[in-house]
């Protein structure tokens, strides 16, 4: 199986990553672009939703909630973003008011919340690592909003950097040193060339996999280590949606790499 799949960016809804067509127990992903006007319903039982707009506006509305023409940015460069988490069991519908691209991220969910909207002030923005592996880390629907699973933030890396390094994982039920969490990526660049190099392996050795990413590129990491490197001369972007009971930064280093965290 490859964990690598590519959303083509076209009008319509996109069911990229699904239970059925990947490895992840805990997340699936759509994407979904729609022109100014269109409308998508979702009414899927026992599912948690997160919405990250990626680019333009919209209205979201459920039996409960309306949150009214959210939405600033052009594109994911163009500052934080603004994202909706909705509870599980609530049918709403998305609405572009003006031409608007979505990451639908979805996990199941056993409890109720209430709806949120996080708005691109209430980006937590942290700048990360040191040397050759620096990146900023925006966290979006974290601990400050209740949830079930899932647990998002987006990371934006310069020309020849590394990110997710040293090399983490999060894949034992360990706490408090490691949660056991699924993760995805989804990347874009700021130039059409752009390009960066994504691997996911595990200690056990059972996964050894290395991509080439491209903008609309997403990866499933159902376990194991998955640094990425951005390539020279380009800058990246990329949405990350874990899934887990343990939601946070729960991760431990490689062993042969800790010596770069001290």
């Amino acid at each position: 199986m490859s964990y690598k799949k590519t959303w083509d960016m076209q009008y319509g809804c996109d069911g990229i990553i699904t239970m059925e067509n990947s490895s992840l127990d805990m997340l699936e992903v759509d994407m979904l672009k729609l022109k100014k006007g269109d409308s998508k319903n979702y009414n899927e039982k026992n599912k948690e939703y997160s919405l990250v707009i990626l680019g333009g506006s919209a209205t979201v509305k459920g039996n409960d909630f309306s949150y009214e023409n959210i939405g600033k940015r052009k594109d994911v460069f163009d500052g934080p973003a603004t994202a909706v988490y909705i509870p599980r069991n609530n049918e709403f519908t998305i609405t572009a008011t003006e031409d608007v691209s979505i990451a639908v991220c979805k996990s199941p969910a056993e409890a109720d919340f209430e709806p949120v909207l996080v708005k691109p002030e209430d980006v937590i923005i942290k700048d990360l690592g040191r040397d050759g592996w620096k990146r900023q880390a925006h966290f979006i629907v974290d601990e400050r909003i209740n949830a079930n699973l899932i647990y998002i933030g987006e990371a934006y890396v310069k020309s020849g950097m590394w990110a997710s390094y040293p090399p983490h994982k999060h894949d034992e039920d360990n706490m408090p040193t490691e949660g056991l969490l699924e993760e995805i990526y989804y990347f874009e660049f700021d130039k059409p060339t752009g390009f960066g190099i994504q691997k996911v392996y595990s200690k056990e050795g059972d996964i050894d996999e290395t991509y080439t990413v491209k903008t609309g590129d997403i990866v499933e990491i159902p376990k194991g280590y998955h640094p990425f490197c951005c390539a020279p001369g380009y800058d990246s972007y990329y949405l990350w949606i874990m899934a887990g009971k343990n939601r946070g930064f729960y991760m431990t280093t490689e062993e042969g790499h800790k010596w770069l965290t001290k």
